[in-house]
């Protein structure tokens, strides 16, 4: 199994890219930023220090979306990276949460996030692509190579990351749910006449590693994470509004906790103590985050592992960052690379 870590682009940068390259020290081979042009410091600038400042580390955005960029401009940011620090960029894309909601906009459509995979992959890699019905290619790149890989929770959006996409990114680490959602791409990728296995499996969850179980210190950590219910609640009360509180084409153990939920402020998006997470419950925390001792973490991390989850990226938005890193480094990747 690989690791990720994923962190909002807050300045100064210097502080993520000191993260990244910790991350790096520790045995993590991607590095995620969110993708929110008004929230959070533009990420690709940053993505370029990232490189400079790592040996391997492959660097993407989790996630971009076709609506905030011109195609050709985001495969050409891709392509410059890669040719600067050798093919070490991935393409995570989305319909658009964040970044079009705070801009006033929808979320993309499924049908355009499709075109755009395709568009900016061919781009990127150097072959013609048609934008806006014109037939563009950048002719400078050689040997481009661009990974997209796809965010998604309901079923149009899962059949269509099996159909288009190289990977597949569930921002969420309940194992249920997991099965259920990566079985959704792979038969779809099975049915558009593509090889399943070769669809790579991304799980990214907050995951945050205490010291002992105790009541206290769970208490503390889910407080720290209950945020990500809420982020993945924007998604889920779409997916309510699009197929009803009760559908058999989307598990009620992932919409029914939304029902509490009362808009959402996304000045507080992806930060702890945000308080338009206070409808998310403890049971919720504890299925989509990783939270305890590192033991607690191997074993979720085995069921995943099994699941076929290729990778677990890891939100590290709390305040224990960097003890998570490091716990990650000595205990939890060793536990998912070395042995059964």
């Amino acid at each position: 199994m690989d690791f990720g870590l994923v962190l909002q682009t807050d300045p100064p940068h210097s502080q993520v890219v000191g993260l990244m390259r910790r991350a790096e020290r520790n045995g993590f081979r991607y590095g995620w930023t969110f993708d929110s042009a008004v929230l959070w410091q533009e990420p690709f600038v940053i993505h370029s220090q990232i490189l400079e400042h790592t040996a391997k580390l492959h660097v993407g955005p989790m996630v971009t979306n076709p609506g905030t960029r011109a195609w050709e401009v985001t495969a050409s940011t891709f392509a410059t990276l890669n040719d600067m620090f050798g093919n070490r960029t991935i393409c995570g894309i989305g319909r658009g949460d964040s970044a079009m909601r705070v801009a006033g906009r929808k979320p993309n459509t499924l049908a355009r996030l499709g075109e755009a995979i395709d568009v900016i992959r061919d781009l990127a890699e150097g072959r013609e692509a048609v934008v806006d019905g014109t037939s563009l290619r950048i002719p400078w790149i050689r040997n481009g190579r661009l990974p997209v890989w796809m965010a998604a929770y309901g079923p149009r959006a899962l059949a269509l990351a099996g159909q288009k996409a190289d990977g597949f990114i569930l921002q969420l680490a309940d194992p249920y749910l997991t099965e259920w959602m990566v079985k959704s791409v792979r038969d779809a990728a099975r049915t558009a006449g593509r090889d399943p296995s070769e669809v790579t499996v991304c799980v990214a969850a907050p995951a945050y590693v205490t010291t002992d179980d105790s009541p206290d210190a769970l208490a503390h950590a889910r407080a720290q994470c209950r945020w990500f219910g809420g982020m993945v609640g924007n998604h889920v009360a779409d997916l309510v509004a699009r197929y009803g509180e009760h559908s058999d084409l989307v598990p009620d153990v992932l919409t029914s906790y939304v029902k509490q939920r009362q808009g959402y402020d996304y000045s507080h998006h992806g930060r702890a103590g945000n308080p338009s997470a206070d409808f998310v419950p403890d049971e919720i925390v504890d299925r989509f985050c990783l939270l305890g001792p590192a033991g607690a973490h191997i074993d979720r991390l085995k069921t995943l592992r099994d699941l076929g989850v290729d990778q677990f990226a890891v939100y590290a938005m709390h305040d224990a960052n960097e003890p998570t890193i490091d716990a990650y480094g000595s205990q939890v990747i060793p536990a998912l690379t070395d042995g059964p």
